[in-house]
């Protein structure tokens, strides 16, 4: 929800608050989320690697794991967001590039710890995505890899898109292109993670039951 309502601060006339926060934000609150999604997909792939009784992953299997991951991923980059703040914050710029024309703008301050914020969570997403293709071949009772393969598969694709238009962009242009990728790449994640989900609740609630999901596993275990 935070990712997607981060767009409302790129909106409007810039001033130097604005500024420093509408990247901080963007950055922290997609970090959070996709690390949030890759954390998922660890769990995932444990679990078919504790179906032993003996296996040693029972152990990470719980809560504690997901939540480690989150905080882990999401402290890097807000390390990153408080050097950047600290050294190079953003600032409000005049563009003065255009005859007859002023136009106000965000200068990003650092380039570097832009495109590192970008980079990092470019690099979580692309994680995430190979370690749920890898498992996306199990039994369709555990189709949550699936989900995660296409969520990231369409993140990484919007942003692989989005990064030539924003740098051959200027002016409002960058704005509109960086509020384009936001809301494409959170509504991406949204719709290929839950759309699914829903159809099965309300179209389909008879595959979703308790008996049925039994009958699947025993047919695993069967073959």
């Amino acid at each position: 929800m935070f990712s997607l309502l981060c767009v409302f601060l790129f909106i409007g006339r810039p001033v130097d608050i604005t500024c420093m926060i509408q990247q901080i934000c963007f950055g922290i609150f997609f970090t959070v989320a996709v690390s949030s999604i890759l954390a998922k997909t660890i769990i995932v792939c444990i679990a078919f690697k504790a179906t032993r009784p003996d296996s040693s992953w029972r152990k990470c299997v719980g809560v504690k794991l997901p939540y480690s991951v989150v905080l882990v991923c999401s402290s890097i980059q807000v390390l990153n967001a408080v050097i950047w703040l600290s050294v190079f914050p953003p600032y409000q710029e005049l563009n003065l590039d255009y005859p007859g024309r002023i136009i106000l703008q965000c200068n990003e301050g650092s380039i570097l710890a832009f495109y590192l914020m970008l980079g990092y969570m470019g690099f979580l997403a692309a994680l995430s995505f190979v370690l749920a293709f890898m498992v996306r071949t199990l039994p369709d009772i555990y189709n949550e890899a699936k989900y995660i393969t296409f969520s990231m598969l369409v993140f990484c694709s919007v942003w692989i898109c989005a990064i030539p238009a924003y740098l051959g962009s200027t002016g409002k242009d960058i704005v509109i292109v960086e509020i384009f990728a936001i809301l494409s790449s959170g509504g991406g994640i949204l719709s290929c993670m839950f759309l699914p989900k829903c159809y099965n609740i309300l179209i389909k609630p008879e595959v979703s039951g308790k008996g049925k999901l039994l009958e699947k596993c025993s047919q695993c275990k069967i073959k």
